[in-house]
């Protein structure tokens, strides 16, 4: 069942920065969505029901370093129709660099746009609205992918496989460890893509890549700076020599960490992006001498 725990975070005094900290490191055990208040005195954090552990969150206060308190309260949230809760308290169409447009089924008033992406969520993660979804989608426009494959870890709702796909990509593999996400994904690929889809949807995770060694020209990464640091050799392992890869779901602060941890596996940084203190970071995968 889809079942999520809403935790919420009270940060006396308020500061921001300490919001932003306690995300990443809630991030690095599974949470996949966070609300912070304006003013820093709060935040709102989604988890699936799995994951959910009291000793993660104090873990998690601990590793924020600024003078405050932060106390929380959790919820259990009981599976739903997620479609329906987007639909009444979040999800708006949304247009990312001018070039595409991500709304639901369930939308009227869509605005035009040169890729038109439906996305019928069931969790709380990857619409577009999220800076880190953005700074990916940013990257696969940036890209000639035409002809490519392309590896998307962590797919989600599927939302960068559909935009690879529909920017040419001859193979896209989809890989998503949450088993309600990787349905989600299939769902929504046959939205956009119908029957002759390059998309394949794997539930799995970074070993599943085993099988696809050395057959990436783009490898996609959207998930966490602890995820990414753990797995980026197996990452690595999976793209050709030249291939890049983009990753996100990290703050700029974290760069070094993720950069260190690329360097480590045989990559090369080729750029940086940023949004809302969220990173996006590009690395190449060099060619044999």
């Amino acid at each position: 069942m889809n079942d999520y725990y809403k935790v919420d975070f009270t940060v006396t005094p308020a500061d921001g920065d300490a919001c932003d900290l306690l995300a990443d490191a809630l991030a690095g055990v599974g949470y996949e969505s966070f609300e912070p208040a304006e003013d820093g005195s709060s935040m709102t954090a989604y988890v699936p029901a799995p994951l959910y552990a009291p000793e993660h969150v104090g873990e998690a206060i601990a590793e924020v370093p600024m003078p405050v308190e932060i106390s929380y309260e959790a919820d259990f949230v009981e599976g739903r129709d997620w479609n329906s809760e987007w639909e009444k308290n979040y999800f708006r169409p949304i247009v990312v660099a001018g070039e595409v447009v991500v709304h639901s089924s369930f939308h009227t008033d869509v605005p035009e746009a040169r890729y038109d992406i439906v996305i019928d969520p069931r969790m709380a993660f990857g619409t577009g609205h999220h800076a880190t979804t953005t700074l990916m989608m940013q990257a696969i426009l940036a890209a000639d992918v035409k002809g490519m494959n392309v590896i998307d870890m962590g797919t989600g709702t599927g939302i960068l496989a559909i935009l690879a796909a529909m920017r040419g990509a001859a193979e896209v593999v989809a890989v998503e460890i949450d088993p309600f996400a990787a349905a989600n994904a299939c769902d929504n690929v046959a939205l956009n893509l119908g029957d002759q889809s390059p998309v394949t949807v794997i539930e799995g995770d970074a070993s599943a890549l085993d099988r696809y060694a050395g057959s990436a020209d783009l490898l996609l990464a959207n998930i966490n700076r602890n995820i990414i640091i753990a797995d980026v050799a197996r990452y690595s392992a999976a793209m050709k020599p030249g291939a890049a890869m983009v990753v996100s779901g990290f703050y700029v602060a974290d760069r070094p960490l993720v950069e260190s941890a690329a360097v480590a596996a045989g990559l090369q940084t080729a750029g940086a992006a940023e949004l809302d203190n969220w990173s996006s970071m590009t690395f190449v995968k060099p060619q044999p001498i």
